[in-house]
C-alpha cells in the first residue's frame, strides 16, 4: 500500500497493511481519520475503496487532504504546470531570509549563530515557486495539489532530523541537492470524501461513520522534555508558513512562527499537566472522545512513549464497558513478525516499558461487558489476522 507524506513523528506508514487487515472483516464503508496529519492513513483507506473523511487542525494537513482526497483531475493535467514551476528562476525572499543558508564548508550555522533548514539555492526556488502558485492556481483544489508537491519537494532537501524545532549543525547530504517538484501520486475515484480542519470535539458530534481512526498527538512521556518540544504545531511550523504564505513574526533559534507557541497552539492530547487525581488530563480527553464518537467501531492508535499510559487507556475502556481487543507491535523488531493479541500490560500498567511499541485498540461502541483477555499471546501474520480478529471479538 503506497502512500505519500513528509517525514513525520509518529508516522503510521509501516503499519498501514496491518490496520487495513485489522478492519477488513468489519465490512465498513465510511472512515473518519480524526487526526490525519500527512493523510497516509486516509490515502490507504481511499485506495481500499472506502469513503474517507479527514480532520486535522493543521492547515498543511488540510492541504494534503484536499490534494489526495478531493482532487478529480489526472496527473497529466498537472504535469505541465509542475514543469513550469520547476523552470522558474529562484529569487531571494522571505523564506530565504528566514531559513536559507550557505554551504560554509559544510556548516549550517550562519553569522547570526543560527542554523538553517535549507541551503539558499533551494529557498530561492521556494520563494519564487510559492508566489507563482498563487498566481496560476485556478481553484482551491488545484492550489492544494501544487502546494503538496512543493512541500514534498522541500522535505527531500532539508537539513533536519525530521522536525522543525532544531536543525543540523552540519548540512545533511540531501541539502546539497536541488529541489524538484513532482506531481503527487493522485488517487482518483467517485466517492464523496470530505476534508475538515476543526477541533475534533467540534466535529465528532456532527458526523457519523462506520469506523473512526484516532491517532492523537500524544505528548512525550519524558518528564525532562520541555512542553514546547512536543507540540506538533511547532514541529511543522514551516509547512504552515508555506501554505499560508503569510510571512509571520518569527521567534527563537529555529525561527518558529510566533503563533505556534504553547500558550496559543497545541492540543489537549499533547497536554503535560495532571488533574487533581494525579492523572494526565489527556486521559480525560481520550475518554470524552470515545464517548462522543458516533461510529460503530473505533481504532485508537497508541505508542507507549506517550504521556498517556497503556494502563490508563485500558481503565478508560473498562469504565466505558466497551468491547475491545488490542494488537501489539514492537518497532525494535520486524513489525510484521511481532504482532500479537496480548494482555501482558494488564500486569504492567505503569507504561514504563522501555521498548518502542505500537498498539491498536479495536473498540466496538456497543455497550457490553469488556472481553476478558485471558488468551495467550500469539504471534500472527497478516494472513491470519482477520481470522484471529473474528475469533477473539466474536464478530460474525
Amino acid at each position: 500500500m503506497e502512500t505519500q507524506g513528509i517525514k513525520y513523528t509518529g508516522s503510521k506508514r509501516k503499519i498501514l497493511p496491518i490496520l487495513l487487515e485489522l478492519v477488513r472483516p468489519l465490512n465498513i464503508r465510511t472512515v473518519l481519520d480524526g487526526f490525519s496529519g500527512t493523510t497516509r492513513v486516509a490515502q490507504a483507506f481511499k485506495k481500499s475503496g472506502h469513503t474517507v473523511y479527514t480532520n486535522d487542525v493543521a492547515v498543511w494537513s488540510k492541504i494534503f487532504g484536499e490534494c489526495y482526497l478531493l482532487n478529480k483531475k489526472p496527473a497529466s493535467y498537472y504535469q505541465p504546470i509542475v514543469d513550469h514551476l520547476n523552470k522558474i528562476p529562484g529569487k531571494y525572499g522571505w523564506f530565504s531570509e528566514s531559513y536559507g543558508g550557505r554551504p560554509n564548508s559544510g556548516s549550517a550555522v550562519e553569522k547570526d549563530g543560527k542554523k538553517r533548514m535549507w541551503q539558499l539555492h533551494n529557498t530561492k526556488k521556494l520563494d519564487a515557486i510559492r508566489d507563482e502558485i498563487d498566481n496560476i492556481a485556478k481553484n482551491k483544489i488545484e492550489r492544494s495539489v501544487l502546494l503538496t508537491s512543493l512541500i514534498l519537494a522541500m522535505d527531500k532537501v532539508d537539513s533536519s532530523v525530521g522536525h522543525q524545532v532544531s536543525y543540523l549543525r552540519r548540512w545533511a547530504p540531501r541539502a546539497y541537492n536541488t529541489m524538484k517538484m513532482e506531481v503527487p501520486r493522485l488517487i482518483i475515484d467517485n466517492n464523496k470524501h470530505k476534508v475538515y480542519q476543526k477541533d475534533i470535539f467540534d466535529l465528532v458530534g456532527d458526523i457519523e461513520v462506520d469506523l473512526a481512526y484516532y491517532d492523537p498527538p500524544y505528548g512525550s512521556s519524558n518528564e525532562l522534555m520541555p512542553p514546547s518540544r512536543v507540540r506538533y504545531a511547532s514541529y511543522y511550523h514551516i509547512w504552515q508558513s508555506i501554505c499560508l504564505n503569510d510571512k509571520p513574526k518569527l521567534v527563537g533559534v529555529a525561527n518558529r512562527r510566533e503563533d505556534v507557541g504553547d500558550t496559543v497552539s497545541g492540543s489537549i492530547f499533547e497536554e503535560y499537566k495532571k488533574n487533581l487525581d494525579g492523572q494526565y488530563i489527556v486521559i480525560e480527553a481520550i475518554k470524552k472522545l470515545i464517548e462522543n464518537t458516533n461510529a460503530k467501531y473505533i481504532v485508537l492508535s497508541y505508542n507507549n512513549n506517550g504521556r498517556a499510559t497503556f494502563g490508563a487507556i485500558l481503565d478508560v475502556l473498562k469504565k466505558l464497558r466497551m468491547k475491545c481487543s488490542i494488537l501489539e507491535m514492537d518497532y525494535k523488531k520486524n513489525v510484521m513478525a511481532t504482532m500479537a493479541w496480548t494482555n501482558e500490560w494488564l500486569n504492567n500498567t505503569n507504561g514504563k516499558d522501555s521498548r518502542n511499541k505500537e498498539y491498536l485498540f479495536l473498540i466496538q461502541k456497543a455497550k457490553t461487558n469488556i472481553i476478558n483477555s485471558n488468551f495467550e499471546i500469539k504471534k500472527i501474520n497478516t494472513l491470519e489476522l482477520a481470522a484471529v480478529h473474528q475469533r477473539e471479538l466474536g464478530f460474525k
